[in-house]
């Protein structure tokens, strides 16, 4: 139904067209509350890993830049600045892959390094990004469906950790896991029982019933929502930047795991929102805009964004892929930069009511990389390929075998032994170029 002429709530399933933005706010908005907490997580954990201590203060000042970059960078996933972004409906924010790498960066040489690592090595994937013609052949369906389905593997973890209720001392708690449990029912009955796009709405009428119940369970400091003033222009260089080879090396090999995340990222998004395989120049442009938005994120003393799997996952779910209406959501990522209470609000969010909207969102993109290898085909070489990889991938990244690496290069420790993502990446990758082209018609002639 339009609502004026060109508007429709329908276009929500169109990548382009406008949405009454009555109707396209809660879409939006959707997807930044399930990607919040996770968006400012990792930066606590690397600027607390900083020698010397970073204070309270400190901190806040990067969370709130944080989220002030997060709704930038996918402003401009959205809607690309000549070949930086892919025009998809893709949500950045601050990763976890870099958590590990640059939380060594930031207690051996300082939070300054990590700046510095951020400077360079987000140009290097921007650039990167931009010259895939020359590489992108080295990345064929079949290695992005690999990677795609690991990322779903991957998550799983994530999933069952917010559900319990995320890093903290009540881990596993009655009240969290009622939470988690609650929080899933409603989005699971919700998405029953509503009629037509309000089905689609199912993650944040679950988001907001779990917040409520977890208000009476004394689970939210209702107070620190007004804390830190009301309004609060981002901090531009909080931090002069430092250059380390050792810090600035291994960054790179990192953006280099990130931007196999964002191919798989993007690959997954047009495969479960778009029904197509996805353009080379997107690929290009969500890398372009991976890298460089990076770079801006570090001037601002932030770690890097990326593409949000999470989110990835959402719009798989939900099939919404609007532009529109994700920009509704950026822009109050964005709003969420300026005003404290607002930002707070936000990160007043329980772990585990997160995990109970999120935890069936992770198992879409594992289906979705199921899907695109079955559009690959299950040749020989592309089960060989895909079952290899994935094999060792996650056996060799499984917590209980992490001693594996023991012999390994520290180097090599901190960007594999933890990652599935990046192993799988790099052993499809490898196995695409030495493995024969015509794998079936020897095995026939054999």
């Amino acid at each position: 139904m339009n609502t004026k002429e060109g508007y429709s709530i329908q276009n929500i399933y169109q990548l382009n067209g406008r949405v009454p933005i009555g109707k396209a706010v809660p879409f939006g908005l959707q997807h930044i509350l399930a990607m919040f907490v996770a968006n400012l997580t990792p930066i606590t954990i690397i600027a607390g890993a900083a020698q010397p201590a970073m204070s309270q203060a400190q901190i806040a000042v990067l969370l709130q830049n944080a989220m002030f970059v997060a709704g930038i960078a996918t402003l401009i996933q959205l809607y690309p600045i000549w070949k930086i972004g892919s025009g998809l409906p893709i949500v950045m924010g601050v990763s976890f892959t870099f958590v590990a790498v640059l939380g060594t960066v930031s207690a051996n040489y300082g939070y300054p390094a990590v700046i510095g690592a951020v400077l360079i090595g987000g140009l290097f994937e921007g650039t990167l990004g931009l010259l895939i013609k020359n590489w992108g052949r080295l990345i064929p369906p079949i290695v992005s469906a690999s990677v795609v389905t690991a990322i779903g593997y991957s998550l799983f973890t994530v999933g069952a950790r917010s559900f319990g209720g995320g890093y903290s001392d009540d881990f596993g708690s009655a009240p969290n896991l009622i939470l988690g449990l609650v929080t899933l029912m409603v989005c699971l009955l919700w998405n029953i029982l509503a009629k037509g796009y309000l089905k689609q709405l199912s993650v944040l009428v679950g988001l907001i019933a779990g917040y409520i119940l977890a208000i009476f369970l004394g689970k939210v400091d209702l107070s620190l929502i007004l804390s830190g003033g009301f309004i609060a222009l981002p901090k531009f260089m909080p931090y002069m930047p430092e250059f380390h080879a050792g810090a600035i090396i291994s960054a790179c090999i990192i953006f280099l795991v990130s931007a196999a995340e964002t191919i798989g990222d993007t690959s997954a998004l047009a495969a479960g929102g778009l029904n197509r395989e996805i353009e080379s120049r997107e690929i290009s442009g969500s890398l372009a805009c991976d890298g460089y938005s990076s770079t801006i994120s570090a001037i601002f003393g932030c770690p890097p964004v990326t593409s949000f799997s999470q989110n990835v996952g959402l719009v798989a779910m939900t099939k919404v892929v609007n532009r529109f209406t994700i920009m509704t959501g950026a822009l109050c990522m964005i709003l969420a930069g300026l005003l404290p209470p607002v930002g707070n609000f936000f990160s007043s969010l329980p772990e585990s009511v997160l995990g109970g909207c999120t935890i069936m969102m992770f198992g879409t993109i594992l289906t979705s990389g199921i899907q695109m290898i079955s559009k690959c085909g299950y040749t020989q070489r592309n089960i060989t390929i895909t079952a290899l990889s994935l094999s060792i991938g996650i056996g060799f990244t499984s917590a209980s075998e992490i001693l594996i690496w023991k012999t390994a290069p520290a180097i090599v420790q901190s960007v594999f032994s933890e990652n599935v993502v990046a192993v799988v990446f790099v052993l499809s990758m490898l196995l695409n170029l030495v493995l024969p082209k015509d794998m079936e018609v020897k095995s026939i002639e054999n």
